[in-house]
């Protein structure tokens, strides 16, 4: 009996315990648990709180917003690459009339008229194709104003002051042949030292050779040289002012990086104008006018301009039609040799001739 009545006291123990709250909200406590927000922390304004992050469907389309005139960028950049690129290669491939002849056909497209008479797709058709031709007419025409105006700029650098660098040739002289005359390493050289700084000396001969055929001539000197060098130097040169003219820098063509003697502009007949120069032939646009000298580097010894004037002289006094075809037959040889040469051999005919004659008479 005894054990059953501690039975029962410990059983009725049990059934205590297991009424206590705090025991009660211990064994709670491992099982799931839910989020508990509390109202203090909601109502309090002291408290800071992450800004939300948006979604993802609004962050792809803050970037897809830009995608169009991402498009028109590059587009536009395409475009004006591409026209800039044809601008360069016509303007390399071809002269300005040629341009302006093979676009025509493409600004004439851009005024197309619409008739009355059209019905109303062809008119829209007609409409569209003249509003599509604008542009490119517009951008060919603007093309070409600012190329003509660029190449009448550069012209005034290149090309001589005028087309006729010399005047009228008086009616009376007109059988008169006109005598080129460069003037470094031809008449003169000029030269320059540390200790001296720039001397000028005249070549053997040039006295003799300025007085003796200012007497068949019109004798012109024509220099690369700017003016402010080549009127001095002429004055001093020229002492009895057989020299009609004098051209500089600006009557030369600028062409290839040189400045070119251009004969076509001396408004005389080219086919009585000599050119006597030590490089003829890299300083004159007309070569089958030049009369090649040795030039001159202040040899003391030289003879070249005294030993033209023979030659000269019978050019002057025979006056061949062209004098082209006579200065072509000394092509590649010493013309003041060849002429000594020729002439002898002339002498030598005309003495067997004459001796010929002499027999036939007997």
């Amino acid at each position: 009996m005894a054990t059953i009545a501690r039975s029962r006291r410990i059983f009725s123990l049990v059934l205590k315990s297991n009424k206590n709250p705090r025991l009660y909200s211990t064994v709670s406590a491992n099982g799931p648990k839910e989020p508990i927000i509390s109202s203090s922390i909601l109502g309090d304004p002291s408290s800071t709180t992450p800004p939300p992050v948006p979604p993802p469907e609004s962050a792809e389309a803050g970037r897809g917003g830009g995608q169009p005139w991402s498009f028109l960028k590059y587009t536009l950049l395409a475009a004006v690459t591409g026209g800039v690129a044809t601008a360069g290669y016509a303007t390399y491939a071809y002269t300005l009339e040629e341009i302006d002849q093979k676009t025509k056909a493409l600004r004439a497209s851009a005024n197309v008229s619409v008739g009355d008479d059209l019905s109303s797709s062809d008119k829209f058709q007609a409409m569209l194709k003249s509003a599509a031709m604008t542009v490119p007419a517009k951008l060919v025409e603007l093309y070409l104003e600012l190329r003509a105006a660029a190449e009448d700029h550069v012209r005034g650098f290149t090309e001589p002051l005028s087309d006729k660098l010399l005047p009228d040739l008086h009616p009376l002289e007109q059988h008169i042949c006109t005598l080129v005359l460069d003037l470094n390493e031809t008449l003169l050289y000029s030269d320059w030292k540390r200790d001296r700084g720039w001397r000028t000396f005249k070549r053997p001969g040039v006295d003799e050779f300025l007085e003796q055929l200012a007497q068949y001539y019109e004798i012109i000197v024509y220099s690369d040289q700017q003016s402010m060098y080549v009127d001095p130097i002429v004055e001093r040169l020229d002492t009895k002012h057989v020299i009609r003219y004098r051209l500089s820098r600006a009557a030369t063509r600028y062409q290839d990086g040189k400045h070119y003697r251009d004969l076509s502009k001396l408004n005389r007949d080219p086919s009585r104008i000599l050119y006597i120069s030590g490089n003829c032939l890299e300083s004159c646009l007309q070569p089958e006018n030049c009369v090649p000298v040795k030039p001159w580097k202040c040899e003391a010894d030289d003879t070249a301009l005294v030993d033209l004037i023979p030659f000269l002289e019978y050019v002057a006094r025979n006056r061949p039609a062209d004098i082209r075809p006579v200065l072509a037959s000394y092509q590649g040889r010493d013309i003041a040799k060849e002429f000594i040469e020729r002439n002898k051999e002339h002498q030598r005919k005309m003495q067997e001739q004459k001796q010929q004659g002499r027999l036939w008479r007997r």
